[in-house]
């Protein structure tokens, strides 16, 4: 028999000798997720044994992980922001990356006050959940054209007891903005933009198991940039803001298609590695009439 805590360093020494990133974080929640025990549980009990059916289904969590199976999904979690959220091969696992998309926005709907926000290609209800939750004059609405999606995503409405304040949707971001919805002060998007070549390259941990619905943004990478761009600037109240997430060397493109649309003041926002991660810009309907 082993105890919990050597159970754990076992499986953090198998995930470092496979050079897995996060081995230590990773160890835990698969040591959690196999026992049925809290993270405060684990620490908890660390000293006792496991039993023999806990340290196999610990093991067979690892040796899918080690075949590639996100973390994620194989414990049906993942924290965003300080949300716990639930996540399926249905959606994108959240990323810190996201964060600097979120932690602009809410920044934004604060300085607001009552504001109405749009997350467009929401998936797990991420982003547009992080500034409901820490931005009380907020209500949001999550959009995605994909059913199973919004069925992770309203789950997590309920999970973090904002159904008073937040509603789920399918909308389609290529598309033009139904007149129903309304207008928003801030419109947030993290939406597909790897390109067709990019797809084959990525890492087997997503290519094998996150939706390809939700990564693949045409030829270029930028078909969703381009359609949000010109049309959901419709949905946007007078000097409301748009918010994207790109890819690693796509802002100065997004930039520039959001300066062709009529968009004022964009910038460009690093994440915690230096890269520009999020272009946001304003709605300006003078600059759209000369356009």
């Amino acid at each position: 028999m082993i105890t919990y805590q050597n159970l754990y360093l076992d499986v953090r020494r198998q995930l470092l000798a496979a050079g897995l990133p996060g081995a230590g974080l990773e160890a835990r929640e698969l040591v959690c997720a196999g026992s049925g025990k809290s993270r405060g549980e684990f620490y908890r009990d660390g000293g006792l044994y496991t039993s023999p059916e806990i340290e196999e289904a610990v093991r067979a969590l690892v040796r899918r992980h080690l075949d590639g199976e996100p973390v994620a999904y194989l414990i049906g979690e993942w924290e965003f922001c300080g949300l716990t959220l639930e996540v399926t091969p249905a959606v994108l696992i959240p990323r810190v990356d996201t964060e600097t998309l979120a932690e602009a926005a809410v920044g934004f709907a604060r300085s607001l006050g009552k504001c109405r926000l749009l997350d467009l290609c929401t998936g797990s209800g991420c982003i547009g959940l992080a500034v409901a939750a820490n931005v009380p004059d907020c209500r949001a609405l999550l959009g995605d054209i994909s059913e199973e999606a919004l069925g992770v995503c309203r789950r997590n409405v309920r999970r973090c007891g904002l159904t008073d304040r937040v509603k789920a949707e399918a909308l389609d971001a290529l598309a033009p903005p139904p007149e129903a919805i309304g207008l928003f002060d801030c419109i947030t998007c993290n939406p597909p933009y790897i390109t067709r070549a990019e797809m084959e390259a990525l890492d087997r941990s997503v290519k094998d198991f996150e939706p390809h619905l939700a990564l693949c943004g045409g030829e270029d990478g930028l078909d969703f940039y381009r359609a949000a761009a010109k049309n959901w600037k419709n949905a946007l109240t007078e000097k409301g803001r748009l918010y994207f997430e790109v890819g690693a060397g796509q802002a100065g493109q997004v930039r520039r298609l959001m300066a062709g649309e009529g968009f004022a003041d964009i910038n460009i926002l690093p994440d915690t590695q230096g890269i520009g991660r999020v272009v946001y810009g304003t709605r300006n309907h003078e600059k759209e009439a000369v356009v």
